[in-house]
């Protein structure tokens, strides 16, 4: 029997149990100092697990700017090294942290996202599937899903938002929170700006999944670097909040998540005209998602 068959058949036994799960959306701006960002990264870790912040994202490329040239220069080491900082302060302060990073493995770089938890074990390296310009970069090899202070939950980054099912197939596998990491257009693409928080919002509603958005922020004298607006999404498409252009605003919001399958996102698909689409994309991504990049 398929991981999904199975799913679908246990889906919605007995009462779904009810969790509050505190999030921060930090809306972070990297500089070409890796070491300063692993400082100033620490530095926020630690006041929000003063608040009781269970989980804390901060954007693409936060550790590691969006930068090509800093990207291919900076060594492997230097970047294991600071990541193995990072780990240290989730576990010694019990928060969980999603951070973007590159990742550097046989000749390949991977624009990934690094998950620790509060007990600082990595439980997740994603690598962005759907690259947008990063010629630099090796695309991803797998569908994140992964638990995360006992909630399911799923990653993507930045580009890959275009992409439903990336949401879609996690959603259906019993995901509660998406975490989404991303570093978009600058103010000068105008038009982009708009769609990216209508994307968001069908992933999350379409989903029935709660949305973590850190966003970097954009920079006054220069329109071109991102545009901000890092966003906490309810699981309805609602936006709980919504941070500013500019600022290195962090949002924090306590989530209201109803764990346990959900039984009818589980169960439609089987009914659904794509029905067979559905189960081998499910059960390749359960396959698949411990395959580390390589």
């Amino acid at each position: 029997m398929s991981w999904f068959v199975a799913a679908a058949q246990a889906g919605g036994r007995g009462e779904p149990t009810g969790v509050n799960l505190k999030v921060a959306a930090v809306q972070f701006r990297a500089s070409t100092d890796v070491e300063d960002n692993a400082r100033r990264m620490a530095d926020d870790l630690n006041r929000l697990a003063d608040q009781g912040v269970q989980v804390a994202a901060f954007p693409e490329y936060s550790l590691v700017p969006y930068d090509g040239k800093v990207v291919t220069s900076v060594p492997a080491t230097q970047v294991a090294a600071l990541e193995e900082q990072l780990r240290k302060v989730c576990r010694d302060r019990k928060i969980a942290a999603i951070f973007g990073s590159v990742y550097k493995v046989n000749g390949h770089i991977y624009n990934s996202a690094v998950v620790f938890d509060s007990h600082g074990e990595l439980i997740e390296r994603y690598g962005k599937i759907h690259l947008a310009g990063e010629n630099w970069c090796t695309p991803g090899n797998h569908i994140s899903y992964f638990e995360l202070e006992g909630v399911p939950s799923t990653v993507m980054i930045c580009h890959d938002e275009r992409y439903p099912e990336l949401a879609r197939l996690p959603a259906i596998a019993g995901a509660r929170v998406l975490y989404y990491i991303s570093h978009e257009s600058g103010l000068d693409q105008e038009t982009k700006l708009v769609p990216y928080r209508a994307q968001l919002q069908a992933r999350a509603v379409e989903n029935q999944i709660f949305i973590v958005n850190a966003n970097a922020p954009s920079i006054v004298d220069n329109v071109k670097v991102c545009h901000g607006q890092s966003r906490i999404i309810r699981d309805d498409g609602n936006i709980l909040q919504e941070a500013s252009i500019f600022g290195q605003d962090i949002l924090v919001e306590t989530l209201p998540i109803q764990l346990g399958l959900n039984r009818q996102m589980v169960t439609r698909p089987l009914k659904d005209l794509m029905n067979e689409w559905w189960r081998a994309g499910v059960d390749d991504m359960m396959k698949n998602r411990h395959r580390t990049l390589e």
